[in-house]
């Protein structure tokens, strides 16, 4: 009799995500564990559990996803998973904290049909401006951008520093040249707008950070983009399901892209890497950069 299909779900959390969870099993797993408050030193004993327990012929079959809120310490925990590793005893791993990875994935890709469908080209060069960029999706969505060829900001308001340190987190990880963007006067904010040809909205749910007066001040913007499905949107005049809808302010030439229309692509990425784990006949390492390639896949610019 086959094996059943195990999902390990590390995450540093008090709790797991249910949307993790119900995404696994509809991607095909059998069963989903989750571990909670997990430490990074704790990792490699609870991989090498996992994959001494079924002999090589069942670690096909078993899976880590690991989840948290916390991108770098995702990082960090994956990296900690394959160095435990002992072939051929080994299991594939994919990280997704929040679902940051997949959701800035999406995000990016999404922006990247719209520069291409509404303006004939694409982020090389494009300066993207990220309001909320201190959080995990945000800081994935930076990463992303950047290596895709964009000038990025990370946009800072209030306590800046978050921006800052956030910039520098991504760069030194991952070789990125994302900036700081000091936006707690309306001089500043009138300054970076003029500069912006997309802008994100990435900010926690409920929570508007980009009005129609700022969206008036931007004459070069092409896209802009939000992820909060929770009243009100992120950006005004953005609606949940918008997918390259003209906007009402801004330049003339401007489309938005709502959460709804992103969280179609973030879905399917998900869905698409978890099936991924589950078919591979060896062992594959999960993160951001997969989560952009399977997104760009289902966004129709791969």
């Amino acid at each position: 009799m086959e094996k059943p299909y195990i999902l390990h779900l590390f995450t540093p959390m008090a709790q797991a995500s249910p949307f993790d969870i119900n995404m696994a099993y509809d991607a095909g797993y059998d069963g989903v564990v989750p571990y909670t408050h997990v430490e990074p030193e704790q990792v490699a004993g609870l991989t090498q559990d996992t994959i001494f327990s079924r002999g090589p012929k069942g670690a096909k079959r078993t899976g880590i996803f690991i989840g948290g809120r916390d991108n770098g310490l995702a990082a960090d925990m994956l990296d900690a998973a394959r160095e435990a590793m002992v072939p051929p005893f080994e299991v594939s791993v994919f990280a997704d904290p929040s679902g940051a990875f997949t959701t800035a994935a999406a995000m990016v890709a999404a922006v990247e049909k719209h520069l291409r469908k509404a303006h004939a080209t694409d982020l090389k060069g494009k300066t993207v401006m990220i309001f909320g960029g201190s959080g995990p999706v945000g800081a994935a969505a930076a990463v992303l951008a950047s290596q895709a060829g964009a000038k990025v900001g990370i946009v800072g308001r209030g306590e800046s520093s978050r921006a800052r340190l956030t910039a520098e987190d991504c760069n030194r990880r991952y070789g990125t040249h994302v900036e700081p963007v000091d936006a707690n006067t309306d001089a500043l904010r009138l300054a970076m707008m003029l500069q912006a040809d997309v802008v994100l909205a990435t900010a926690r749910a409920g929570n508007r950070v980009v009005t129609k007066e700022l969206l008036a001040a931007a004459p070069r913007l092409l896209v802009a983009a939000d992820v909060n499905a929770v009243p009100p949107s992120g950006i005004e005049g953005v609606g949940p399901m918008d997918d390259g809808a003209p906007l009402a302010a801004g330049s003339r030439k401007a489309v938005g892209i709502g959460a709804l229309a992103v969280g179609n692509i973030k879905y399917q990425t998900q869905r698409g890497l978890l099936e991924t784990m589950l078919k591979a006949e060896k062992p594959v390492y999960l993160d951001m950069r997969d989560a952009f390639t399977e997104a760009r896949k289902h966004a129709g610019v791969a």
